[in-house]
């Protein structure tokens, strides 16, 4: 699928004049509540096309749609197992029949790779908890009416197992892209 990477403080026109048919954003090492932390530009949520958080990527989101962020003691680096809330038939979009295991309860467990200081401890307002961890109790998140989406974990990486096709499903299925 063609795609571009571009900088966070890309101007809202050049945004609209891209058009694109999805946008992904991307982690960091950064916290939403330092001076001038990177922001995403408001057009990327106005334009009406899908959007996918990915660690810092979702913090933002969360902060910028009203909800909140703090920092953690708990800094977590590593393997972690989410729990996807929903069975497969009301799964979000984002994680449907995709598992590595499953719970006693009959949701999907993901192996995942974790890599943050902040966690979102608010979702806002017309999001929905997707997946979750003991330590990380919003995980994952989704505003399905808008076609929202954010995870705490880095789906980019090898050690989360079924990260391709997370990125897949968000691509083709959500966006509607064709390789």
């Amino acid at each position: 699928v063609y795609c571009e990477l571009h900088p966070f403080d890309m101007d809202d026109e050049a945004i609209r004049e891209f058009a694109p048919k999805g946008v992904i954003l991307a982690g960091g090492p950064e916290s939403v509540h330092e001076a001038n932390s990177p922001r995403c530009p408001q057009a990327v949520f106005d334009l009406g096309v899908p959007v996918f958080g990915i660690c810092y990527g979702m913090q933002t989101m969360a902060e910028q749609l009203g909800g909140k962020v703090q920092s953690s003691t708990l800094r977590e680096f590593g393997y972690a197992q989410v729990e996807v809330l929903g069975h497969s038939g009301k799964t979000s979009a984002l994680l449907r029949n995709i598992e590595d295991a499953i719970a006693d309860n009959g949701n999907a467990l993901l192996d995942v790779w974790m890599s943050h200081g902040d966690k979102v401890t608010e979702i806002p307002a017309g999001f929905t908890t997707i997946a979750q961890t003991a330590t990380c109790p919003h995980a994952a998140m989704a505003d399905e009416a808008r076609r929202f989406y954010g995870v705490q974990f880095h789906p980019e990486v090898t050690h989360t197992r079924q990260g391709a096709r997370m990125l897949e499903h968000f691509v083709k299925e959500i966006c509607g892209c064709e390789c």
